[in-house]
């Protein structure tokens, strides 16, 4: 490994600190309020959505239900359109009832891509005016999940076919607004179900589609619930472009899922015996009750509009590489891989790049899958950054990676960034293995923390899945 000397440790700090300022730049300008700007206006009361016009003094009632990482950001952005005169629920994660606000980012951050969120506020002191509040469990469902869904359900079941329902969906849906399928399924049972699928290692639309047969309320259940009333679901995406319906384990939308798929997908990672019995029960009777189909009659008056998606983010983080001077490339291939295969793939492919221009940026969106066996503290993209470590210790490498809503598993970071001297700086920690062992161990974060190169931004109301930012100079 060359020598890293001074003068390449505080190159090292600089190109950590530019890929930092890349993704900063990412996260202001994929923002919801951005997205709204261009696809949702209201005009003399004519609300358009996409391509669709709903003159709002037509209806009887109009009802919106905001679920989601985005939910408290989607509702202010909305009413900053419509003006006052809403109504609706909004649910979102404990902790996370408003966003950062994008506006302050830091983007001169040297290795952290910080975020001065100072003026977060929770939901409690910011609520958007004529909105019921929940703030629910993430990434298991809770209590308060359970409640959230049951006043959804009862003010939609109250609708005629005179109202307008807008939707609106954003990642983390899935365990903030619960309610089991089947009585017999105890909340504390559906969470332990939560936790055993979190921890599988199965890619999301597949955790997701055992999630919507075990619901009441995913699947197109609260299309169903919302029948006869007019329908408008407004999404802000965190799953696959080709996979619509996983977002939020689908509420508003057809399920293309089936209890075949549950059975096989159960089978592949080994889950009935490690599920509660009464979730174990279900799929041992062959009982889980079908989803809602295209061909139901709650989706003869719904439309849908993804208005954010990692894609958007994916551009946005390409535009501003290409602004820093770098030669851009991006490569998705590798979405729902396992971290390493991940890592390796990545690395391999930065490589050729680098031998036809001196300062190259690879950027891949999408979730990499880790399958957790120790009780560490870190996330997917911390896992993922550590084994980039591993493989470009002493070159000229620089890898961020984070999540787009500013959580990656169980800690308080977003990511992290690594690159050719983050070996040799842990290893003057005064543990020479120190990054083996933490990569063993599932336990990254605290690693990170104290090198500094934690990719810190607090919640960002946002997510559009997650972002690694590869660059060789």
């Amino acid at each position: 490994m060359p020598e890293i000397t001074p003068d390449r440790l505080q190159q090292f700090a600089c190109m950590r600190a530019t890929a930092g300022e890349i993704f900063a730049s990412t996260l202001k300008n994929a923002s919801i309020e951005a997205a709204f700007a261009r696809h949702v206006h209201c005009e003399r009361r004519v609300l358009r959505i996409g391509d669709d016009l709903h003159p709002l003094d037509s209806y009887s009632r109009v009802f919106v239900v905001s679920i989601g990482k985005a939910a408290h950001t989607m509702a202010d952005a909305l009413q900053a359109q419509i003006g006052g005169s809403l109504e609706g629920i909004v649910v979102s994660p404990e902790g996370n009832g408003s966003s950062t606000d994008l506006s302050s980012i830091n983007s001169a951050a040297i290795n952290s891509a910080a975020i001065d969120h100072a003026s977060t506020n929770q939901a409690s002191t910011n609520q958007v005016r004529g909105f019921r509040y929940f703030l629910a469990g993430h990434p298991t469902p809770n209590a308060e999940s359970a409640r959230a869904a049951d006043a959804i359900l009862k003010s939609l079941r109250g609708l005629d076919s005179a109202a307008l329902v807008i939707f609106m969906i954003s990642g983390g849906g899935s365990s903030l607004v619960e309610r089991p399928i089947d009585d017999e399924i105890s909340l504390p049972d559906l969470a332990a179900t939560y936790r055993t699928l979190v921890h599988s290692g199965a890619p999301i639309a597949e955790i997701n589609a055992i999630r919507k047969h075990l619901s009441a309320v995913k699947g197109g259940r609260l299309a169903q619930a919302a029948y006869p009333a007019q329908q408008v679901s407004i999404l802000v995406s965190d799953v696959p472009s080709n996979t619509p319906d996983a977002l939020a384990s689908g509420p508003t939308m057809p399920d293309s899922s089936s209890i075949h798929d549950c059975d096989q997908i159960a089978e592949k990672y080994h889950l009935v015996s490690q599920f509660p019995e009464s979730v174990a029960g279900l799929f041992r009777q062959h009982a889980l009750e079908e989803t809602p189909k295209s061909d139901d009659p709650a989706f003869v008056r719904a439309r849908w509009w993804t208005v954010l998606s990692n894609q958007v983010a994916i551009d946005q983080a390409s535009a501003a590489a290409t602004r820093a001077g770098f030669a851009v490339d991006v490569d998705n291939s590798c979405d729902d891989w396992p971290y390493d295969k991940a890592a390796s793939h990545l690395l391999h492919r930065l490589r050729e790049l680098r031998r036809s221009a001196s300062r190259v940026c690879l950027i891949s969106g999408g979730e990499v899958t880790v399958t957790v066996r120790d009780g560490g503290v870190g996330g997917r993209n911390q896992q993922f950054a550590l084994a980039c470590a591993e493989q470009i210790a002493g070159e000229d490498i620089t890898v961020l990676s984070a999540g787009t809503d500013g959580i990656d598993g169980n800690s308080p970071a977003a990511g992290a960034v690594v690159d050719g001297s983050t070996l040799d700086r842990a290893a003057r920690s005064g543990e020479a293995n120190a990054a083996r062992n933490a990569l063993a161990a599932f336990n990254a974060y605290p690693l990170f923390e104290a090198l500094g190169d934690a990719v810190m931004t607090g919640p960002t109301g946002n997510n559009l899945r997650d972002l690694r930012i590869l660059l060789a100079y």
